[in-house]
């Protein structure tokens, strides 16, 4: 997924902060959903963030397009282990984390179902 980097990304000398780099990712997996005519959330049947770790490897500037990358590497019943890297137009890793999702339905752990697996 491409997102640009816009200037409330950023701080006064226009290096985006720490914090967008999580927003970056949240909306990469949201969209993933999108493209395929869904919803990251449904009523009672959504997925929370159980832990991650960040590297940060170099700066992101205002302006820049930035490619997110979302791949599966680990699958359990009720949650998943994604890796998501964050690129610049030269195909430079700026960023890097694993991120634990965990699948709940009326707020507890529930088997992910088929359809939402088929989406990663």
């Amino acid at each position: 997924m491409k997102i640009r980097v816009y200037y409330e990304d950023t701080d006064a000398g226009g290096v985006v902060y720490h914090s967008q780099y999580l927003n970056f990712c949240e909306r990469a997996r949201s969209e993933l959903f999108f493209t395929k005519g869904l919803s990251p959330h449904k009523e009672n049947e959504f997925f929370v963030v159980k832990s991650l770790q960040a590297d940060y490897i170099k700066s992101a500037k205002f302006a820049d397009l930035l490619d997110i990358q979302t791949k599966v590497i680990e699958q359990k019943k009720a949650s998943l282990v994604l890796s998501q890297i964050i690129l610049n137009e030269k195909d430079e890793i700026l960023f890097k984390m694993e991120v634990q999702v965990a699948y709940l339905k009326n707020r507890k752990p529930y088997r992910i179902p088929e359809n939402i697996l088929n989406i990663f």
